[in-house]
């Protein structure tokens, strides 16, 4: 074969290797068989199935198109399956995609793959660390520029990343020996020219190597999305936590006030708390259903009607029942609530009322706390955060959980006029939710990135 035709192979086969590991890591069930550590026999079945079918079709091709030899990458992907998933994929994996060369009289094209395949996932197995095997490069420099840094001081008797590159070496050695015994049973591209020969090995490192790249750059991505995941998640239960203590710090001073000139209304209060913070113990959902937002509400309502008075405090429900499944963040009503009543009803004589309301438009839940106690004047809670709950911890924290789970796709207003009561109105994202992240949202964040 010509010398150039050699190389210009060698470039598309460069080309080749980088489409189908980029195309593969686009499907999001690659993804999730490629990099879990560990397997069942049915996902090691299709991780093989997903991998070697295209390059098994790559071989094909090779007996169809008598000029274009790029295509064939069974002596890389062998390799690159058995160093990744374990030896018998490795084993399996060049069975398959030894087929048709097998099927036009390669026979020992199947003997090398499987043990190439064996070779490579034994490798795995002697790793000291599985980071090894994803951060191999193909520029042999730079390889060797992290093998003496992680000699030095020290000196290591084993290094796995200098391993994985004389293995690979070595079996492209035998397979050139192997093509030169028996030229007609196995394929291997071969050149007398020895610079060109030097290629074609260099260019065998660099498949294994740019393939290995593509997927880690994808699984190192997947990582920092799964830690910016847990960072949302810490830092709303963060959040949701310091509600809690607000609420039992106004309760209980609540109960403080009422134990001298009325043991058994103190009594019955504690026993309203205790339900409450049974639920708030016992639920480690972030999101929970609005119906158990209300419920949790009328529990802590029971507790400031008898504070206040069955005449001084009424409480108004206007919910629509489509909207009682939709999820929503624990503990969102009860600050909006206690605002409510504490900063808007209490220093009324006469008491006032509380409205409750929600509607389900367009994927969009709105609800809505509305009270007609004293306002809060012309500035809002925003440009004036000590307006409302003391040191505005209760609606400061609502604002900032939306910002946290939702970023802009949730909306919190506030309508207050002096002494004609205020409106709280939540506009929210319907998402569907697994754990504490909306699925919706996240996926969106991360989508965003790629």
């Amino acid at each position: 074969m010509d010398q150039g035709l050699i190389l210009v192979n060698l470039l598309v086969q460069l080309g080749v290797a980088a489409a189908v590991a980029s195309a593969l890591v686009r499907s999001v069930e690659f993804k999730k068989l490629l990099f879990r550590e560990s397997r069942s026999f049915k996902q090691r079945i299709y991780l093989v199935l997903w991998i070697g079918i295209p390059i098994a079709l790559g071989v094909w091709i090779r007996f169809i198109a008598k000029s274009f030899f790029a295509g064939d990458l069974s002596f890389e992907t062998t390799i690159l399956l058995g160093v990744v998933a374990g030896r018998f994929n490795g084993a399996l994996g060049g069975a398959l995609i030894a087929l048709p060369a097998v099927l036009h009289g390669e026979w020992a094209t199947l003997p090398f793959n499987l043990l190439c395949g064996v070779i490579a996932g034994q490798l795995r197995r002697i790793a000291p660390d599985r980071e090894d095997i994803w951060s191999f490069s193909p520029f042999i420099d730079l390889s060797i520029y992290r093998m003496i840094r992680r000699n030095l001081p020290t000196p290591r008797l084993f290094d796995w990343q200098v391993m994985f590159f004389a293995t690979i070496v070595g079996l492209r050695f035998v397979h050139t020996e192997l093509a030169r015994f028996f030229p007609r049973a196995t394929y291997s591209l071969e050149s007398p020219n020895l610079w060109v020969e030097a290629a074609i090995y260099a260019t065998s490192i660099m498949v294994i190597g740019t393939e290995l790249k593509i997927w880690n750059s994808v699984r190192i991505q997947i990582k920092l999305e799964e830690q910016e995941r847990l960072l949302l998640h810490s830092r709303m239960e963060a959040l949701q936590n310091q509600i809690n203590p607000h609420f039992l710090f106004n309760t209980l001073n609540s109960i403080s006030s009422l134990v001298r000139f009325d043991p058994d209304t103190a009594r019955e209060l504690i026993i309203k708390l205790a339900t409450i913070l049974r639920r708030l113990l016992n639920s480690s959902d972030s999101f929970v259903p609005l119906q158990d937002e209300v419920d949790f509400i009328d529990n802590y309502l029971d507790i400031e009607v008898v504070r206040f008075g069955r005449d001084k405090l009424r409480v108004v429900k206007e919910l629509d029942p489509a909207t009682l499944e939709v999820m929503v963040p624990s503990m969102l009503l009860q600050p909006l609530v206690e605002n409510s009543i504490k900063h808007g009803l209490s220093s009324k004589i006469e008491g006032g009322s509380i409205y409750m309301r929600s509607r389900l438009t367009d994927s969009t839940l709105t609800i809505e706390v509305e009270d007609d106690g004293v306002g809060m004047g012309s500035a809002s809670f925003i440009e004036r955060p000590t307006g409302l709950g003391g040191n505005g911890i209760g609606m400061a924290n609502i604002a900032e959980r939306l910002k946290v789970l939702y970023g802009e796709r949730a909306k919190m207003t506030i309508d207050s006029r002096q002494g004609r009561g205020t409106l709280v109105r939540l506009r929210l994202p319907v998402l569907a939710t697994e754990g504490a992240i909306p699925i919706a949202l996240y996926e969106e964040r991360s989508s965003t990135r790629r």
